[in-house]
């Protein structure tokens, strides 16, 4: 299990709420969201029933992860973040995404990309990789601080979900603990200027000093990392 991936299963206990980080599926050809669903099918949203009127940055999200959202004219020279939770009481939800801050809660989904950006291209586990560094690196940024980000919009959709490994055509005698599932799912898009978001990232990892010199090869994924960290980001 990843520092981030264990931070987040802490803090969602914490709180009785589940924050959903999805992995980038340009990366690896597969979209794995963390809590992984089987087929589903979006039944209503906030403009009404079924998927008719559902922004684009939503489609794009659920068809290609933010890489596809970013693509987008309007986040030319911007990065594109969205938090996401899920559940069954819609009012609940309503409250976790009206205070959902940047503040607050931008920094660990800025943590989710970096740890990912970091693990892609490690042979290693990332501890063996990057030594003590990716730990204290992917801490740094999760306490960070960034400034320049917008909370763009708030969306929610209902989507009708079958378990991993359950296909579409069920005949609906499936034991309770397999039944479909109807939940509200809300998606809160933030957005911050891409330059900006590099300079405080590359401040950060430069300001890392790690208590465990790091091998020769450590150093040397370190600083393969650093120099093209941003690209594919």
């Amino acid at each position: 299990m990843s520092l981030l991936a264990a931070f987040m299963i802490v803090a969602c206990i914490g709180q009785q709420k589940k924050l959903i980080i999805r992995p980038d599926p340009e990366q690896d050809g597969q979209y794995k969201p963390a809590d992984s669903i089987g087929a589903w099918q979006i039944i209503g949203s906030q403009n009404g029933q079924g998927d008719n009127g559902i922004p684009d940055w939503v489609r794009r999200y659920y068809d290609g992860g933010i890489h596809r959202v970013e693509a987008m004219d309007r986040f030319s020279n911007r990065y594109a973040f969205i938090g996401e939770n899920r559940g069954e009481n819609i009012n609940a939800l309503h409250q976790w995404a009206n205070g959902f801050t940047v503040q607050h809660d931008l920094p660990r989904l800025i943590a989710a990309r970096v740890e990912q950006r970091l693990v892609s291209p490690a042979s290693l586990y990332p501890d063996d990789e990057y030594g003590q560094y990716f730990e204290m690196l992917i801490k740094a940024v999760s306490n960070g601080e960034y400034s320049g980000a917008v909370k763009e919009e708030t969306y929610w959709v209902k989507r009708k979900m079958l378990p991993p490994g359950i296909e579409d055509d069920i005949d609906g005698d499936l034991p309770q603990a397999q039944a479909i599932t109807e939940l509200y799912e809300f998606l809160v898009l933030i957005s911050i200027d891409d330059e900006s978001l590099q300079n405080q990232l590359r401040e950060i990892m430069a300001g890392i000093k790690t208590t465990v010199a790091p091998t020769r090869d450590q150093t040397a994924s370190i600083n393969r990392i650093r120099q093209a960290f941003f690209v594919g980001f």
